[in-house]
């Protein structure tokens, strides 16, 4: 039986700690919080950018993953000169964000951002609990080009309900009193961003330190699978459809050791107000996405995913929420000015 114990327990850890989906959870409205997967975007706007974000993924299926997260990042010296504070005030029939506003963008002067991310990600009896400090620095590179290099550092928690493991033996002696089985590791990501007026480029590691998911107990010892490296590619053009719409394709490429995934992503928007967008990801499923900027200092954003692979005849579907919160923003913007 105790054989048994350990097959059971090793099979949910590798599904749920070696595949690159649950162990760095997918976020459809990346476009939304790139600083979510790269830590250099901290501090690129002029404000403290907060944002909050709630994710069902494969509603209807027990034990699906369920992912919640808060990340916060600013610049550690704001600017004291506005660039263009027209955009706060929304003239009646004009875009505040037309071809003109875009003519006089400039490079970033050289600053440094500071940011703190914590992320719950639960998936079956596997849970892990994230946090993270970040620090980035901004350089401009040219008249509307600007690079940015940045690294979170922080732990993570993995724990183990063992109350949710099903066995031949209702009660199982060698869990019998476990309850929860705890494994706390260091980890480390980094990256870099390129960004203008029209588009960004970036890439970013994350989970640098590899190690074995391990659950240590007095009745229960076992090697679960291996923490991998993430590496992720992100790019993005924003064009003008008119001079009230624009369009931003973008596409977010993630490789973990075999396994390639490709989201490709399209957002229209409509001055700085409202914006709609859909997804593909490759093999997997497609996405709709729908926002909007109610003020300058709150927006909100949703995305429902619909599966194609054969999980989608148990799941009714991913939904995604992002809400976020522009705290001193003292140009009055009502959409990012390096983020789009």
């Amino acid at each position: 039986m105790k054989i048994k114990l350990l097959f059971a327990l090793g099979f949910c850890c590798i599904v749920a700690g070696s595949s690159y989906a649950q162990q760095r959870p997918h976020y459809t409205q990346y476009i939304l919080n790139n600083y979510i997967i790269n830590p250099a975007v901290a501090g690129i706007e002029n404000y403290t950018d907060v944002k909050i974000s709630h994710r069902h993924q494969w509603v209807g299926l027990e034990g699906a993953p369920v992912t919640t997260y808060l990340t916060i990042h600013g610049p550690l010296h704001k600017s004291d000169f506005g660039r263009e504070t027209a955009t706060g005030f929304h003239a009646s029939g004009e875009n505040p964000r037309g071809k003109a506003y875009w003519q006089d963008y400039t490079k970033a002067d050289p600053h440094a951002g500071l940011g703190f991310t914590m992320i719950n990600d639960r998936t079956g009896p596997l849970n892990r609990f994230a946090a993270y400090g970040t620090y980035a620095y901004h350089l401009g590179i040219s008249p509307k080009t600007s690079i940015s290099v940045g690294v979170s550092a922080g732990v993570q928690n993995w724990t183990l309900n063992t109350t949710k493991l099903n066995f031949e033996v209702p009660v199982d002696p060698a869990v019998a009193g476990s309850g929860y089985l705890n494994r706390l590791n260091p980890d480390i990501n980094a990256g870099v961003w390129l960004y203008s007026a029209d588009y960004f480029i970036g890439v970013a590691a994350q989970q640098i330190i590899p190690s074995r998911l391990k659950f240590t107990d007095d009745t229960v010892q076992l090697t679960g699978g291996k923490l991998l490296p993430h590496v992720f590619f992100q790019a993005g053009y924003r064009m003008f459809l008119s001079e009230d719409f624009s369009f931003l394709p973008s596409t977010a490429i993630r490789y973990v050791s075999p396994t390639l995934g490709v989201d490709i992503n399209g957002k229209l928007q409509y001055q700085d107000l409202l914006w709609a967008g859909a997804s593909y990801r490759f093999k997997d499923g497609y996405s709709a996405m729908l926002g909007i900027n109610v003020s300058n200092t709150l927006n909100i954003g949703y995305a429902h995913d619909f599966t194609t692979s054969r999980i989608n005849t148990v799941s009714r579907g991913t939904h995604e929420i992002v809400v976020g919160f522009l705290l001193g923003n003292r140009f009055g913007d009502w959409c990012p000015r390096n983020l789009w």
